[in-house]
């Protein structure tokens, strides 16, 4: 693919964490606070999207800033292989595994749960945009009790390449095309996942971790 006929398509990024755009109030972190879990199992999404392969795309960009923001992640390909292994083939049947035998039997102590909503390249008329939108909940694993919720969304879309209608739907040509060879899902990922877990008043709050002159101030 051209990139110049890319770069003159005008496509640009747009981020948006949902929860700082929407809530003002800071997150309650009570829970949080009083439980401190060290370390973090990460079960397979839930897939709500139509794209099969987004509960391993996103696995794969949770860990590293879960990790940055000073937990212990257990592996999640090795976690996923085990619950594979122990007739556990699906993200659904993974996810009804009771809190108590996880713990018993990993011995995490919160469980991050995801639902993913949508996933992938949309296309329209005169706009055509990749997509990545996923709720995340980390619950307590000795109590069940939730410690900590928030949306991860990113969106990258054509421009309106410069030129009115006849720009918008050149950009949206464009960027369908480029969309189709290149697979924007796993950076717009890891830029969701990033933006959600450190937004101030919002994201999650430092782990054991994390030395004390990486705290946020």
């Amino acid at each position: 693919m051209n990139r110049s006929i890319i770069s003159k398509a005008g496509l640009f990024v747009l981020l948006a964490f949902s929860l700082a755009a929407c809530q003002v109030a800071p997150y309650d972190y009570s829970a949080l606070e009083a439980n401190k879990p060290r370390s973090i199992l990460v079960i397979p999404p839930l897939n709500e999207s139509v794209d099969v392969n987004a509960p391993y795309t996103f696995i794969s960009t949770v860990s590293k800033p879960l990790a940055e923001k000073g937990y212990y992640v257990f592996p999640v390909a090795v976690i996923d292989q085990f619950l594979k292994e122990n007739g556990l083939p699906s993200p659904g049947e993974m996810n009804s595994v009771p809190l108590q035998k996880l713990r018993e039997i990993i011995g995490a102590d919160a469980v991050l749960y995801t639902t993913i909503n949508q996933w992938g390249q949309k296309f329209q008329l005169v706009n055509s945009a990749t997509i990545v939108d996923s709720e995340l909940k980390l619950i307590d694993a000795r109590s069940g009790e939730l410690l900590w919720t928030t949306r991860a969304f990113a969106q990258q879309s054509s421009g309106d390449g410069g030129g009115g209608l006849a720009g918008a739907i050149i950009g949206a040509i464009v960027e369908q095309i480029a969309g189709s060879i290149v697979d924007r899902t796993p950076s717009l990922s890891s830029a969701a996942n990033a933006l959600a877990i450190n937004a101030p008043n919002q994201g999650l709050l430092p782990g054991p971790y994390l030395p004390v002159e990486n705290h946020p101030e």
